[in-house]
């Protein structure tokens, strides 16, 4: 069936729907158009369009078919283009005359849109779940590492000791941005199209506002063109979804490296874990690896949109078709990473011990160094270039960094005790730092972020 049959009296090239069908992936839009469609029929029903025997036959048609579709039972034809048309083609088997009105007042362009919203919604809410799952995996393994701690990095080169909950709480903090955006994107997106039509609105009297409201959206459209053409929200939704992809390849990033055995900081579990065809040896940390990989093809997506929308006049084209297949891909690829890496951290084993042999080098201790000279009235560029150069004479001349200090004028032996291991780490004492109080305060904080995240998430889209 063709929805167009009225104007085009040849049957459609079997290349032209090979090239245009989207059935082949947006199926899994059906529960959305099955909602938006019992929403349109109950308007219809409303403004006098349908009596009130039609629109209980089309809702129940329209249950029989959600059935039909959950139970597998549901059989495709080949001229079912997409999802949409065959709901509507079904729903006329079922009762043509009644059927053949499913349709009124409405068009596939503001029936798509609507789908496509609702699909969104509960993705992106989806998502936030899972997001908050990894949040608390970090929280909890945060608390567990109590005092331990391990070189700060800049430029993958050791700089400052910071305790190991200061840095699992970063990747903590860098996913409550992620939740945000994908919380203002559920919000921004919350408007309902369905009345817009195909373009210009209808002339039955629709209700969009009771339709929108009988949905769930927050609103209805302002601009029946811009209603049926907009796809921001998709790519909204594609940008916050490759952030957080590359916030999690930071994340794997940094298991790959701690779970080699030049750092040693990390061992996974056997669960979370590959081997290799060849080497027996091999224990691999691929759910990280791929992590870090899949963040390519998320902004790969992001990017591909973007160039889709650029040229579009208004209103809808079918360019537009495009949205569905990157938002599909990567909400299934967060949805299966989210969860692998906080199985992966929940059960990893940290090797306190070697992170603090790591952190304890004496060199770690240099910007203390310069920070007590700064705390006895030196400026800080010459404290800088005293340490600086004291650094470089213990590792040119091979002479102990201890030694040296004790040695200088303005430094001597009051100055030794910076370089008692674990000592750095405990001065480090202003807010948001990496010492043990404000780290304590950052929990604290944390603990009452993921709290009220929690609520926000359990009531977005409402």
């Amino acid at each position: 069936m063709t929805l167009w049959k009225g104007r085009l009296r040849s049957a459609p090239a079997d290349e032209l729907m090979a090239f245009t069908a989207s059935l082949a992936f947006d199926r899994r839009l059906a529960p959305f158009d099955l909602a938006g469609s019992r929403a349109h029929v109950r308007g219809l029903g409303r403004a006098g369009i349908l009596t009130g025997q039609e629109v209980q036959v089309l809702l129940i048609a329209l249950q029989r078919v959600g059935e039909e579709l959950d139970g597998g039972l549901f059989e495709f034809q080949p001229g079912d283009e997409d999802i949409h048309t065959a709901i509507e083609r079904r729903v006329t088997e079922m009762d043509r005359d009644i059927g053949a009105k499913l349709h009124s007042g409405r068009s596939r362009n503001d029936q798509v849109a609507t789908a496509m919203r609702l699909y969104a919604k509960a993705a992106l809410v989806g998502l936030a779940q899972h997001v908050l799952a990894l949040q608390r995996v970090l929280l909890r393994r945060a608390e567990q590492a109590e005092d331990a701690y391990l070189p700060g990095y800049t430029h993958l080169q050791r700089a400052q000791p910071v305790l190991l909950a200061h840095h699992l709480l970063a990747h903590g903090w860098a996913l409550a941005r992620d939740l945000d955006r994908l919380l203002a994107t559920v919000d921004r997106l919350d408007t309902s199209p369905l009345g817009a039509g195909a373009l210009a609105g209808s002339a039955l009297p629709l209700d969009p506002d009771a339709v929108a409201d009988d949905l769930g959206f927050a609103r209805r459209f302002e601009n029946s063109l811009d209603a049926v053409s907009d796809r921001d929200f998709v790519a909204e939704a594609l940008f916050d979804l490759a952030m957080t992809g590359v916030h999690l390849s930071r994340l794997g990033e940094e298991i790959a490296l701690w779970s080699s055995a030049e750092f040693g900081f990390l061992e996974l579990d056997d669960t979370y874990a590959t081997g290799s065809s060849m080497l027996p040896q091999k224990k691999n940390p691929d759910i990280a690896e791929l992590a870090r990989g899949k963040s390519g093809r998320l902004i790969g997506h992001l990017t591909g949109f973007l160039a889709t929308l650029k040229g579009l006049p208004l209103s809808y084209n079918r360019d537009l078709q495009e949205d569905k297949e990157p938002l599909f891909d990567a909400v299934d690829q967060l949805s299966a990473a989210l969860p692998a890496l906080a199985g992966l951290l929940a059960t990893a084993r940290f090797d306190t011990d070697r992170m603090q042999r790591a952190a304890d080098v004496d060199t770690s201790v240099a910007t203390d160094l310069a920070e007590w000279l700064v705390g006895r009235g030196f400026p800080w560029r010459a404290a800088h270039e005293r340490v600086g150069s004291i650094v470089h004479s213990s590792l040119e001349r091979h002479v102990p960094l201890a030694e040296l200090i004790e040695a200088d004028p303005d430094l001597g032996g009051d100055a030794l005790f910076l370089l008692e291991p674990g000592t750095a780490v405990t001065r480090r004492t202003t807010p948001g730092g990496a010492g043990p109080g404000p780290v304590a305060v950052q929990l604290v904080r944390f603990r009452d972020r993921l709290r009220v995240d929690d609520e926000r998430v359990s009531h977005a889209g409402e």
